[in-house]
């Protein structure tokens, strides 16, 4: 194997390692029975390579340091993508870890939201950074804007937290 190959197949591992995959897309069902399994699918890389795509189609096959190097790879070619993330949700279903599961499903629908926006958003929830209306402003705009529907609910709920422990903005 040549130098090349070798630098090729290690960036290949890196990536696959990071989850590349899927489309910024809602997630989609993967395997005929509409779950993926970790003792016949993980890692996806090796077990289910037809998976991991980048948000542009491209396989982990297609990316190389070469093309890294000369911009035909760049920074969105390598995201993790919200088909990747609920890839790893139903294998973190199939060990039984549901509540990381619902967090990878959570990030799945964030890859939905302009990373800015993220973090306009992370800024807001920062205690006394925002008023209760504010929150539900956002929470409303990640459910109707990004039908990011579990990231809307976790803000309300931070937003009923903070109205308890009183590190809300006043007006």
């Amino acid at each position: 194997m040549s130098q090349q190959d070798l630098i090729n197949s290690i960036v290949r591992e890196v990536l696959a390692e990071l989850g590349n995959g899927g489309s910024a897309a809602a997630p989609s069902k993967a395997s005929a029975s509409g779950k993926l399994d970790h003792t016949k699918d993980y890692p996806l890389a090796k077990h289910r390579p037809e998976l991991v795509k980048t948000p542009g189609g491209k396989s982990l096959e297609d990316i190389t340091l070469e093309d890294v190097l000369n911009g035909k790879i760049g920074p969105n070619d390598i995201r993790i993508t919200a088909d990747t993330l609920e890839y790893q949700a139903q294998i973190g279903e199939s060990v039984g870890r549901p509540q990381f599961a619902a967090n990878l499903r959570r990030a799945a629908e964030m890859t939905r939201v302009p990373d800015d926006r993220i973090l306009q958003m992370y800024n807001a929830l920062r205690p006394n950074r925002s008023t209760k209306a504010e929150l539900l402003a956002i929470a409303d705009e990640l459910e109707s804007k990004f039908d990011a529907n579990i990231c809307a609910d976790f803000v309300r709920e931070a937003a009923d937290v903070y109205e308890r422990r009183d590190v809300l903005r006043k007006d």
